[in-house]
Order: C-alpha cells, then sequence, then structure tokens
C-alpha cells in the first residue's frame, strides 16, 4: 500500500480492522508530498516506482494504491503492467457516495490533480449517469494533515472557503476524494452541517482488498500480522503523527530512499 504521505492510513486502518492476520507494507513518499499539485505524468512514474519496489522488494500478492490522484493518474497503467492485482480508492469511493446520497444530489472533494483529473466526474456517470455531482478541489487540506494540524482555526477558515461550492449546491452527501482529508472530518462536518453525509473511501477499499484475495486473505485474529512502514521523508516524524493517526501497530518506520528521478519520470 502506498500514499503521497499520512492519508493512507484511513484506508491502512480499515485494511487492518477487516483483515487482521494480513501482514501490510506501508509507504508513506512524504519525501515528495505532496501529490495534488504535480503534473499527473509526474505522479504516475512515482506511483510505478513504488508499485514496483513493492513487487520487487516485498514479493506483495496485491498492491493498494491508497491515494486518489495517485489512483487517478496510475491505477489503469499499475493493472496493466504489475502480475499481481492493483486496487486504487476511487471507484470503491464513488460506490459508497452514491449508496449513501438520498436525493442524487452529491458532492466530492478532493486534490487539485485528482478533481481536475475528471476520474471522479467518470466514474459517477458510469455508476448513475443520473446523478447531480458538484466537485471542489481543495488545496492546502493535505498540508494541514501533513503537519498534524485537523482542528485549528486557520484549516477551518480555509474550509468555509473551499467548501463553499457545495454548501450553495445544497449536497446531502459529500465523499471525500482524498485518504488525507477523512482525518478533517470534524471541520468539515462543522462547515457542511451535520445533515450531510460525509463518506470515505477506506472501509469499501478494504472490503475490495478482502474480496479480491478471496481464501487467500489472512482474517484470523488471534493471529496479528506484523506490517513494515517506510517513509522517504522525516522517519522520526512519520512514525511520530503516524501514530496518533493510525494507532499503536505503527510503532515503528524505516527509511526509503529513492533517486533522484524515478524511471520514465
Amino acid at each position: 500500500m502506498f500514499d503521497s504521505g499520512f492519508g493512507g492510513l484511513t484506508v491502512a486502518r480499515a485494511v487492518i480492522d477487516l483483515l487482521p492476520g494480513e501482514p501490510l507494507v506501508y509507504v508513506g513518499d512524504t519525501g515528495r508530498y505532496p501529490y495534488g499539485p504535480r503534473p499527473l505524468d509526474e505522479v504516475r512514474a512515482f506511483a510505478t516506482q513504488i508499485a514496483g519496489w513493492l513487487v520487487d522488494e516485498h514479493d506483495v500478492k496485491l498492491v493498494i494504491v491508497a491515494c486518489n490522484t495517485a489512483s487517478a493518474a496510475a491505477l489503469e497503467h499499475l493493472q496493466e503492467e504489475l502480475a499481481v492485482p492493483v486496487i486504487g480508492v476511487i471507484e470503491p469511493g464513488v460506490r459508497s457516495l452514491l449508496t449513501a446520497t438520498r436525493s442524487g444530489n452529491v458532492g466530492v472533494i478532493g486534490t487539485v490533480g485528482t478533481i481536475s483529473s475528471g476520474a471522479y466526474q467518470a466514474s459517477v456517470a458510469a455508476i448513475d449517469p443520473g446523478a447531480k455531482l458538484t466537485c471542489a478541489a481543495c488545496p492546502g487540506f493535505v498540508e494541514f494533515v501533513e503537519r498534524g494540524e485537523t482542528d485549528s482555526d486557520q484549516v477551518h477558515v480555509l474550509a468555509e472557503r473551499l467548501l463553499a461550492p457545495l454548501v450553495d449546491a445544497e449536497v446531502d452527501t459529500l465523499l471525500l476524494g482524498c485518504t488525507h482529508y477523512p482525518f478533517l472530518a470534524r471541520t468539515i462536518a462543522d462547515v457542511m452541517g451535520r445533515e450531510v453525509v460525509l463518506v470515505s473511501s477506506a472501509d469499501e477499499t478494504a472490503f475490495e482488498v478482502r474480496a479480491a484475495l478471496g481464501a487467500d486473505a489472512a482474517t484470523d485474529p488471534a493471529h496479528p500480522a506484523r506490517h513494515r512502514w517506510y517513509s522517504s521523508g522525516d522517519v522520526a516524524w512519520f512514525r511520530e503523527l503516524g501514530a496518533r493517526l493510525l494507532g499503536p501497530e505503527l510503532d515503528h518506520a524505516e527509511a526509503l530512499a529513492w533517486p533522484d528521478r524515478p524511471p520514465g519520470a
């Protein structure tokens, strides 16, 4: 599993809870975050590099692209290139969104890269062409989470400005289309109003992982797995903040250094 930083820990939490016996290798590419403002070709190169490393160095049986921007940029490419199943977070999130809505008037927020890619717009249209979708990019949200500032006055002011189009559209359900955003759920709920349902892709992605693994899934809670956590940035900060966001399973972290330019960049 990989993400630009800490956001994918929301998916990791869901996978650990659902599949407690399944060992997880997590890469937080904090040395190169945020992915959202980067060109999609560059994000695709990063994703290809990390996924290849997970397969080559850890012999993983499945790769989770636990990042919406990377899913938008590279999921189809990775599914074609890798010999193991590759699961993203966009389609599981959309399924949850369209299941939860009462009116069909829904919203998605994400990074600039994710929203501009059109991936969510295409996925919603494919599953429910009649749904009314409002999208908004939320630059700055990821950086607040990466600094551990999830409930400051500054992030609340930013949320009021960025979420205004969703409030005006009177959506009844909002998909947090970046795996970092559930850490800001309280602030987002305050701005959107308590009647708006917030949807995260984490749980639905975990269910998809279990289905993809099938009989190979390790689910025995009596034998909890040992997980490995990697950071391409400040390892001490990754372990400290990651443990606060994920829980006691993140009790260590290892450094991961990339070449200056990934293949294909």
